[in-house]
């Protein structure tokens, strides 16, 4: 008579309890898969089977809830397909789900093993370690600016001869407007435009004469005719229906040296753009200006769009793309092997893994400052845990059953 099926039974539920309490040992893991025990029988030659065999230990990558942490360097994957490229110190390189990061002593972003993450640099197609950006972001000198206004249409004409234009004499324009630009190593300087109206033409359209100045200097206007004699003012002209004339909508400037001896910044090179301005009854209206210069800036922080993209955010208020997150996918999951730290590797079974970008290719998109928790389903593991209990309950009564029928053999005269 024979123990061994009772035996191997007591082994399969043993490790099938393991696999069960490792589950709920890790429901709280971040990126934790959780895993089930398959089975098969044992026959040799006969028709009485010998027992039963744990056959395989499978993983279910089932997506995990999502939940928020607010920390800047943390990161979901909000989908089934795809997972992080790490790489170890040594350069081996390992995938994950756990979207802990933080960065380390030099600015790279690593995981509580310190395994760094990878993704693509900006613009390229180079997988890369992800760094925290450093230092200030570089100035943008202004090169252009908009300015869509209405203009007071009973605004009284200033003739130039009896009231030639002086910034001192409020007398002598309508109406003055302040802007800022930036020069190329990002200091500041304000632009004042004073518009003066002046009688219509003989074509019966209104005119008006800007005059510049970057602080106590006046600027001069580029002369489109002849560049070498610029022009001391700008001219806008309006037709009687109140509309910017296409031909006095842009007024181009070239500064030297704008930062002066001390700050001794390039040309400044800009224009001022009056489409859509208009010439209507009412008071002087400046609309929303918009210039594309600014200064230089501090880094105040990161996010991570939903495409991958990682931006990095500057107490100017400007924004860099750093480059953008990378994830994997492999046609067999279950063929990655475990090396614990909530990291697998590649294996033979797996194949190799398949890069891209968040949301292409079918790959799943990222949430930010958020993480993906544990895919641990407590009540259907304590479930799993009674069926396994009685299960090794079961097959101690086949092997004390067999014991029973034994002694009664032994004990035969």
């Amino acid at each position: 008579m024979s123990f061994g099926q009772g035996l191997s039974g007591l082994n399969a539920a043993s490790q099938n309890l393991d696999v069960i309490g490792n589950n709920i040992a890790n429901a709280g893991t971040i990126g934790f898969k959780s895993s089930t025990v398959s089975f098969a029988d044992v026959y040799a030659n006969s028709r009485v089977g010998l027992g039963v065999q744990v056959s395989g230990v499978n993983q279910r990558f089932s997506i995990g809830n999502v939940s928020t942490t607010g920390n800047q360097f943390d990161m979901a994957i909000d989908g089934a397909k795809g997972l992080f490229r790490l790489e170890q110190p040594n350069g081996a390189v390992v995938y994950s789900r756990n979207g802990e990061f933080g960065p380390n002593k030099e600015g790279y972003l690593v995981n509580a093993q310190g395994f760094y993450l990878t993704g693509y640099g900006p613009g390229t197609n180079t997988v890369q370690r992800i760094r925290v950006p450093e230092g200030n972001i570089a100035p943008k000198a202004t090169e252009n600016m908009r300015l869509q206004m209405n203009m007071p249409a009973n605004a009284v004409a200033i003739d130039a001869t009896t009231r030639p234009f002086d910034r001192n004499d409020e007398a002598s324009y309508t109406q003055a407007f302040n802007y800022n630009v930036y020069d190329s190593l990002g200091n500041s300087h304000i632009v004042t435009q004073y518009y003066i109206k002046r009688e219509a033409n003989a074509a019966g359209n209104s005119e008006w004469d800007i005059h510049y100045y970057m602080g106590d200097n006046a600027i001069s206007v580029s002369n489109p005719a002849d560049p070498n004699t610029p022009l001391t003012s700008h001219k806008m002209e309006f037709d009687t229906a109140g509309r910017i004339l296409p031909a006095s909508e842009l007024a181009k400037f070239v500064i030297a040296q704008p930062g002066g001896a001390n700050s001794p910044a390039a040309s400044l090179e800009f224009e001022i753009n009056y489409q859509g301005s208009t010439q209507f009854g009412g008071g002087f209206n400046s609309g929303s200006p918009f210039q594309d210069g600014y200064g230089t800036g501090e880094y105040a922080g990161m996010s991570v769009t939903s495409e991958g993209t990682i931006v990095a955010a500057y107490t100017n208020g400007e924004n860099m793309n750093m480059g953008a997150i990378v994830l994997a996918n492999f046609t067999n999951l279950q063929g990655l092997q475990n090396i614990g730290g909530n990291a697998w590797v590649e294996t033979g079974s797996s194949g190799q893994p398949v890069l891209g970008r968040p949301g292409e290719s079918g790959l799943a998109t990222i949430k930010g400052q958020a993480v993906e928790e544990s895919n641990v389903d407590m009540g259907q593991e304590l479930v799993n845990m009674i069926v396994a209990q009685r299960t090794y309950q079961a097959n101690a009564q086949t092997i004390k059953t067999q014991d029973q029928m034994l002694q009664t053999l032994v004990t035969l005269r």
